[in-house]
């Protein structure tokens, strides 16, 4: 499943570019812990959104199971994992998918799963690996699926608009509520005189003007681009991706500037500041 839109942050034009860049990407992240205000217990909606799009993620594993029967491992990666119970919930639903597929196949034994955990180094993969992990395991020996083969989960931090992987190696890619993100700020929201274009604004607003909506339009373009070129590279011939994230849509005007909630928060921060 595939929808456009804007804002995370990787790729250089130049030396400064760049140093700005890796500072986004060592310091970005959602909130780390279990507490009250972290990601961990506030990520209801992006729940919502990878349960929605679940029969997506089954046709597509159900499909490359059928094509790859002869694989000893798959290899699968979910790009823009975060900490939270989400971290783990796509790779429930692939290995629910394999094993009724194997099933239904006929299969003696499922294959292996390698299944690697990404976001940018400063996630909190701590909580995942030390306490969503253990509960996985747990979960996965009382269900008891037979016929699954062994299932092997590992972290590979980095940004996912450039190479995490080697060539031919993954079978399935999945990302959910993250590719909307831009790899940096876009270039071109400053004025020659050094004016800020989208004053007042901390996203594309209803007050954000044409060169504005061209800056974001141009860095996510390059920043998608960029990431098939390198999952191109990365994925075995005939591999499957679901992808899923923010998009707009010009037919209906509630949604002309994609999520509200963003315009709300920029709102209150520049009262704040104000006052």
């Amino acid at each position: 499943m595939i929808k456009k839109h804007t804002s995370r942050f990787t790729h250089h034009h130049n030396k400064r570019n760049s140093k700005k860049t890796m500072e986004v990407e060592q310091v970005l992240h959602m909130k780390r812990g279990e507490g009250e205000c972290s990601y961990y217990k506030n990520s209801l909606i992006q729940k919502y959104v990878i349960l929605k799009t679940r029969p997506i993620l089954e046709e597509a594993v159900a499909q490359l199971c059928g094509e790859s029967s002869t694989e000893k491992c798959f290899r699968m990666a979910d790009l823009g994992c975060s900490s939270g119970p989400n971290a783990l919930l796509p790779l429930w639903e692939v290995i629910e998918t394999i094993h009724s597929t194997s099933r239904r196949m006929n299969h003696q034994k499922a294959p292996a799963l390698q299944f690697f955990l990404n976001d940018l180094p400063g996630n909190d993969f701590n909580t995942v690996f030390r306490s969503l992990l253990r509960k996985f395991y747990d979960k996965l020996e009382e269900v008891k699926f037979d016929k699954l083969g062994s299932c092997f989960v590992a972290a590979m931090p980095g940004s996912f608009h450039g190479r995490l992987f080697p060539d031919n190696s993954l079978h399935f890619v999945h990302s959910s509520y993250s590719l909307h993100y831009l790899s940096q700020v876009p270039a071109g929201l400053v004025s020659e005189s050094g004016v800020p274009l989208n004053k007042g604004n901390i996203c594309l607003a209803k007050t954000s003007s044409p060169s504005v909506h061209k800056a974001y339009e141009d860095q996510f373009e390059k920043d998608f681009t960029s990431f098939i070129c390198s999952r191109s590279l990365e994925m075995v011939s005939g591999g499957r991706m679901v992808l899923t994230f923010m998009g707009r849509s010009a037919h209906n005007p509630a949604c002309k500037y994609g999520s509200e909630i963003w315009q709300v928060i920029g709102d209150a921060l520049k009262e704040m500041v104000d006052e």
